[in-house]
């Protein structure tokens, strides 16, 4: 079983006096943080408190760009080429970097949101298309991906990937999340149970059947109506199994996940990881 793995949640999602989640309580749970960047949800007032909590809570800071759907909370198909979704996440990540700048924070990670981030999944050229303007416009900033073969063949290419597993979704038969409408309260040891499952490699699909996964980071949501309880189980299981959380580019570096181009900080001699820009 790993020892070493990151927690990370979905917050920041409030909007204006809208509220939803309690991030004072949840962010200092986990080791890293994605936040809202104002598309599927959030503010600017909302993405500079998030910082701060983040801050204050010693939680890396990561951006959680999803599609411009703040009806449906970015959880709607949009159809968008490689090239658009690229832009999308870097459009998006740029705005939460101003905001951690003024702060004197840094962002350290993307993580797509929603049905953007099933469209990684679902599509190994949007999946690069992201990765490589996020390497382009800041070298060594990692993208989270769900674990797999796209996120492998990525990483094998020599970009900085972090493969995440859920604590909090039931999983399909292929290895694909299964993505709730509306989010309901689950058990915190259930929960705590998928997580430890996660480290030692198998999780159980929604039909009965074993799932292979090699995780650097778990994710839970931030707006689950129980989702400080959720962390605090996960986190306790941890404890308990002599599981140690640091924050995932501290993971990846340990695990060797991150590629050479992060390493060094740059893409390489023409400017550019392999692959050239975003596709379309």
């Amino acid at each position: 079983m790993r020892t070493l793995v990151d927690l990370n949640a979905d917050a920041g999602e409030s909007f204006g006096r809208w509220r939803l989640g309690d991030d004072a309580r949840l962010i200092p749970l986990v080791t890293s943080v994605n936040i809202a960047c104002g598309w599927h949800a959030g503010d600017p007032a909302t993405m500079s408190r998030s910082v701060e909590l983040a801050l204050a809570g010693g939680t890396s800071l990561g951006a959680h760009p999803g599609f411009p759907d703040l009806v449906g909370f970015g959880r709607r198909a949009v159809a968008m080429t490689p090239t658009e979704a690229a832009h999308a996440c870097l459009y998006q990540f740029g705005a939460l970097r101003a905001i951690a700048e003024a702060h004197g924070a840094t962002v350290a990670h993307v993580k797509p949101h929603g049905a953007l981030y099933g469209l990684t999944m679902r599509d190994e050229g949007v999946a690069e298309a992201v990765v490589e303007a996020i390497a382009n416009a800041a070298p060594g900033v990692r993208v989270v991906l769900i674990a797999g073969p796209v996120a492998e063949r990525l990483h094998e290419r020599g970009f900085p990937v972090v493969r995440e597993a859920f604590a909090d979704l039931d999983y399909d038969d292929s290895g694909h999340i299964i993505i709730e409408p509306e989010p309901i309260a689950k058990s915190p040891q259930r929960c705590a149970d998928q997580a430890i499952a996660v480290l030692r490699g198998e999780v159980t699909s929604a039909a009965g059947n074993a799932i292979a996964v090699d995780a650097d980071t778990i994710c839970l949501h931030g707006d689950r109506p129980n989702a400080v309880e959720v962390a605090q189980a996960v986190r306790d299981r941890f404890d308990a199994e002599g599981v140690r959380l640091a924050p995932m580019a501290e993971v990846a570096d340990q695990r060797g996940s991150v590629s050479p181009l992060a390493a060094a900080g740059a893409t390489g001699g023409s400017g550019s990881p392999p692959g050239g820009r975003p596709r379309g």
